[in-house]
């Protein structure tokens, strides 16, 4: 019962709960139990995601991303984005290194791109490892070779 999971998680999310935050979010980005509405997931996400949950952040940044419930903003995307991917998120990565490649939010860097890419493609995300191919064919071999050392350096850090 959607509606009542709404209503339980707006008790919880006007106490604070992060999780529910971000729940809350995802119903109203959804339409889920309540009607679909950007603009209120926005704000759910956003009490999540300074609360550093990283889901949050991630459909935070892809709200900047797409323009939905706030005007487009690729910067900002990228600053949600980065939050998440620090945190290990690897949806976060895969977007940050996109982010980087394209040059969307950030100059266009093809060493972090791989980098991000490389950590998201670690974790399974197909997406990612295509993309770095794509990326990696326009580096340089030391470019590659310091993209991976730095995943190597963040990964084990």
């Amino acid at each position: 019962d959607d509606a009542e999971a709404v209503r339980w998680y707006r008790l919880a999310a006007e106490q604070g709960n992060a999780s529910a935050q971000y729940n809350l979010g995802f119903m109203y980005a959804n339409g889920e139990g309540v009607p679909q509405d950007d603009a209120e997931a926005v704000r759910w996400y956003r009490l999540a995601a300074e609360q550093g949950d990283a889901s949050a952040q991630v459909n935070l940044g892809l709200m900047y991303d797409d323009g939905r419930g706030v005007p487009q903003d690729d910067a900002e995307a990228v600053r949600w984005y980065r939050l998440a991917a620090k945190q290990g998120n690897a949806s976060a990565q895969n977007n940050l290194g996109l982010m980087y490649a394209n040059g969307e939010g950030v100059p266009q860097d093809y060493v972090s791109a791989h980098m991000w890419l490389n950590l998201a493609a670690a974790t399974g995300i197909e997406n990612a490892r295509k993309a770095r191919e794509i990326v990696a064919a326009s580096m340089t071999r030391e470019q590659i070779a310091e993209a991976q050392a730095r995943a190597r350096e963040w990964a084990n850090r």
